[in-house]
């Protein structure tokens, strides 16, 4: 008996050790690296989507591309057989290395949080140029996409905000602004495709080179 629990500690403490390394943080050098702000174009009396035993009702298109400030994963809570996975991410400022080294980020509870011991952007622009993203993935696919997330990478993600229901009256409502703070004010995102920055510009370049230069037949 003791010979087994020896044996599962060590396979525990291995299974930790291998997330930890394959979820090891990117380095990015100072500058911006994810420009823009979010994408979203609000839509009216938009598809209901399924996803398992949820209804998830379509409330904007969403797309961004942002730097990965911090990813949590979630398996016991009411939300995680929907949503597993939380992204904080950034955008403008906050996807700049030399600001982000004055920032102490966490994740706990479905909650990004940060610590400062002075700002290096004003607060308003820390508030409004990061958030908390809960990511539901459409397809397996997607869901290996996202299981490879690491901290400081550039991603690109591209779906749809939506407020989620279950028949037993639970529920969950997306923030539909970059402005709010505190409950509330986490993105639900039903992701369609999420891809490092890197790969998205290789295909686009790739798509505007077959543009361009049509083959010959």
């Amino acid at each position: 008996m003791r010979r087994l629990l020896l044996a599962l500690l060590v396979m525990l403490l291995a299974w930790g050790a291998l997330n930890s390394w394959n979820h090891r943080a990117v380095s990015q050098s100072p500058g911006v690296t994810a420009p823009d702000a979010p994408l979203q174009v609000d839509v009216q009396d938009g598809p209901t989507l399924q996803s398992g035993d949820f209804a998830l009702k379509t409330r904007a298109r969403f797309e961004l591309t942002a730097r990965v400030l911090s990813r949590s994963d979630y398996s016991l809570d009411a939300g995680a057989s929907l949503a597993p996975t939380d992204l904080a991410l950034g955008w403008g400022r906050m996807s700049d290395s030399s600001v982000l080294a004055n920032i102490e980020i966490s994740q706990s509870g479905r909650f990004f949080r940060w610590h400062v011991k002075s700002f290096p952007i004003p607060r308003q622009e820390m508030e409004t140029s990061a958030g908390n993203m809960h990511l539901i993935p459409a397809n397996a696919g997607v869901l290996a996409a996202i299981k490879r997330v690491r901290a400081g990478q550039i991603v690109h993600l591209q779906g749809f905000l939506v407020d989620a229901r279950r028949d037993d009256g639970w529920h969950w409502n997306t923030s539909m602004t970059r402005e709010d703070t505190g409950a509330g004010a986490c993105e639900l995102v039903y992701v369609e495709s999420l891809t490092g920055a890197a790969r998205q510009a290789q295909v686009a370049a790739a798509m505007a080179a077959s543009v361009g230069h049509p083959r010959k037949t």
